[in-house]
C-alpha cells in the first residue's frame, strides 16, 4: 500500500484564497472606477493649464487644440511662486522634523517603558484625534498671540506639530512594538540602554512607519490653509494655499492659468507619495497581523 503524499499546506491556503474569476472582474473594474475618480480630475486640471480660457470653456475635458506652454513658463519664471513653494517646503520640512522626532521618542517610550500614568498620558495624546483643529482656532490664535509667534513660520509650524501627534504615536506605538522582543533582551544583556536601543535599532528598522508618518504629515502640512491663513499677516510669508488665493484675487478670469498654478503646486505632493508608496503600505499594515 503506497503512501499518501503530504498535503503542502500552504498550497492549499493559497488555493483555498484564490478568487473566482468573476470576483477578479468585479475587483479590476471597481479599481478602474476608483483610479478613474482620482486621476481624472487631475488629468483635466493639468491639461487644462495648456488651453486658452476660450478652448477650456468650450473643451474643459478634451485635449488642448494648441498647447499653450507659456502657461506653465509664466509661472515657473515667477519670483511669487517660487517664494511661496519655499514658504511651503519650510513649513512641511520643519513640521515632518519635529512630527518624527517627538513622536518617535514617545511612542518608544510608550512601547517599552511602563511608569505610573502611561495608559492614561497615552490615551490624552489620542484624545486630540477626536477633535478637529478648526475647533481650536480661537484659543489657539490667543496663545500664539500671546507667545509672540504671529507672522512667523513658528506660528504655523508649532501647532501643525501639535495636532499630527496624535496619529503619528498612535503608528509608531504599533510598530514598536511589533518588533522582535529578542532584539530588546539582547541590547540590554550587551549593555545598551534605552535611548541606545532607540536611535541605533528601534530607528533603523522603522523606515516604513517614519515614511508613513512622514509623508502624512508632509501632506496635511503642505495642503493645510486655515492655519496660515489665520497665523500669517506677511504675503512674504505665504505658503502656497495662500498664495493661489491671492493669484486668483489678481488672475481671477484667466482659469488656465489659475488651473496651471494648481497643477505646478500639488505635483511635489505625487512625486513623494509616489516615490515612498511601498514605505506607506508596509507602514500602515505593520502589526496587521501577527
Amino acid at each position: 500500500m503506497t503512501e499518501a503524499a503530504p498535503i503542502d499546506a500552504a498550497t492549499t491556503a493559497s488555493s483555498g484564497r484564490r478568487l473566482s474569476a468573476g470576483t477578479q472582474t468585479y475587483l479590476y473594474v471597481s479599481m478602474l472606477i476608483i483610479a478613474g475618480i482620482v486621476i481624472i480630475p487631475l488629468l483635466t486640471t493639468a491639461l487644462g493649464g495648456f488651453k486658452t480660457l476660450g478652448e477650456l470653456r468650450g473643451n474643459p475635458f478634451g485635449l488642448p487644440a494648441e498647447w499653450q506652454w507659456s502657461n506653465y513658463g509664466n509661472i515657473l519664471t515667477s519670483q511669487r511662486y517660487w517664494m511661496q513653494m519655499g514658504n511651503s517646503l519650510l513649513i512641511a520640512g520643519l513640521t515632518v522634523f519635529l512630527t518624527l522626532l517627538f513622536a518617535s521618542m514617545a511612542a518608544f517610550t510608550f512601547a517599552h517603558v511602563k511608569f505610573f500614568g502611561s495608559d492614561f498620558l497615552l490615551n490624552y495624546f489620542l484624545i486630540g484625534l477626536m477633535f478637529p483643529a478648526a475647533t481650536a482656532i480661537l484659543p489657539l490664535f490667543i496663545r500664539i498671540r500671546d507667545l509672540g509667534l504671529l507672522d512667523t513660520y513658528w506660528g504655523v509650524v508649532l501647532p501643525q506639530v501639535a495636532f499630527g501627534l496624535g496619529m503619528s504615536i498612535l503608528l509608531f506605538r504599533n510598530y514598536f512594538k511589533n518588533l522582535p522582543p529578542e532584539l530588546f533582551d539582547a541590547a540590554f544583556v550587551d549593555g545598551a540602554g534605552y535611548l541606545r536601543f532607540f536611535w541605533h535599532i528601534s530607528l533603523p528598522l522603522s523606515r516604513p512607519i517614519i515614511a508613513t508618518v512622514g509623508i502624512i504629515s508632509f501632506v496635511g502640512s503642505w495642503n493645510s490653509y486655515i492655519l496660515p491663513l489665520i497665523m500669517l499677516n506677511s504675503e512674504s510669508k505665504y505658503p502656497w494655499p495662500l498664495g493661489i488665493m491671492v493669484y486668483r484675487g489678481e488672475f481671477s478670469t484667466d482659469w488656465q492659468l489659475i488651473l496651471a498654478f494648481i497643477t505646478l503646486t500639488i505635483l511635489p505632493t505625487v512625486i513623494v507619495f509616489f516615490a515612498a508608496q511601498k514605505h506607506i503600505i508596509a507602514g500602515l499594515t505593520a502589526g496587521a497581523v501577527k
